[in-house]
């Protein structure tokens, strides 16, 4: 291991990442004649294969998969050590990996513009997948810090609550129920409703609603996206229960408007989680120290300015 190089173990990432040494070539900007030779020397000095092939695409053997944890925590020192010696001299620099799942798009990117403008140096890494992938990423300890609406039941994760995240029900403008003054859940059982996908933590959270209410659901549809179900809502192909901050950039005067259903809006909350034991790099406790003294007021703001037309 001694002869193993930071950028062997680099390249190594990279085929690891995309499961063929011509894509982690074209990542790295490098001939794939070079990325070959550096996994020859790489293999060598473990004295064990890495990588096994099975059609076109390589896995990892076991050796492989204990190389590239421990490839991620040296990458993940020399990144925290690049930071705090930039934080000694006074500049706060670096990168910031997040990763939330897809409704939290509506008002993450909003605290990221504050915090870069106090924080001009600091590349922010953002990425967005549903709930599953979200958990798949903290198990591999990917990113510095995950934003989602329903923790994982586990107790090796430090949970800190954002904000509040009310799921509402959505309907077109033009619905006969948007007149409504108060709508009862038997009446809306019988509207066909559209869903996101199982494993949602907002389906998890509906459908645990309606079950204590022992009312059933008339879901037609099931769509991974809340852009593409506000777009099958208008459309008329049913009702949605949605988080509040998916509708923002709608407004109260948008195509959709919100329903007064008896027991809604479901009160939930906005969590950022990350792996119990971590060392959190510099730039990662900045951006907590940001979130809890200012992103707070930045999102609730936005939020706000749905609920009163403002």
């Amino acid at each position: 291991m001694k002869q193993a190089t930071l950028h062997q173990l680099q390249v190594f990432e990279a085929i690891a990442k995309h499961g063929s040494f011509t894509r982690a070539a074209e990542e790295l900007y490098l001939t794939q004649p070079t990325v070959s030779q550096q996994m020859k020397q790489l293999t060598k000095a473990i004295g064990m294969p890495l990588f096994e092939q099975l059609g076109k695409r390589l896995y990892l053997t076991e050796a492989g998969e204990e190389v590239l944890k421990s490839s991620r925590d040296i990458s993940a020192r020399f990144a925290d050590l690049e930071m705090t010696l930039a934080n000694l001299r006074g500049m706060k620099q670096g990168k910031l990996r997040l990763s939330a799942i897809t409704t939290a798009k509506y008002f993450v990117p909003r605290l990221l513009g504050s915090f870069r403008q106090h924080y001009p140096g600091i590349s922010i890494a953002f990425q967005v997948s549903n709930r599953q992938q979200v958990l798949e990423r903290l198990a591999q300890n990917l990113d510095d810090l995950y934003f989602i609406g329903q923790p994982p039941a586990s107790a090796d994760i430090i949970v800190r609550p954002v904000m509040e995240n009310p799921l509402v029900v959505v309907a077109p403008h033009d619905h006969p129920l948007a007149q409504e003054k108060s709508i009862s859940l038997q009446r809306m059982a019988e509207e066909p409703f559209i869903m996101r996908e199982s494993g949602s933590g907002t389906r998890m959270a509906v459908e645990g609603f309606f079950a204590e209410n022992r009312v059933e659901m008339n879901v037609v549809m099931e769509i991974g996206s809340n852009e593409a179900i506000k777009q099958a809502i208008v459309g008329g192909l049913g009702l949605s229960v949605l988080s509040r901050h998916a509708l923002a950039l709608e407004g109260i005067h948008g195509p959709l408007t919100v329903l007064p259903v008896e027991g809604f809006p479901l009160q939930r909350h906005w969590y950022v989680i990350y792996p119990d034991g971590k060392q959190l790099s510099v730039v990662a406790k900045t951006f907590l120290d940001f979130l809890f003294s200012e992103g707070r007021q930045i999102a609730e703001k936005a939020d706000m300015a749905f609920v009163t037309g403002e």
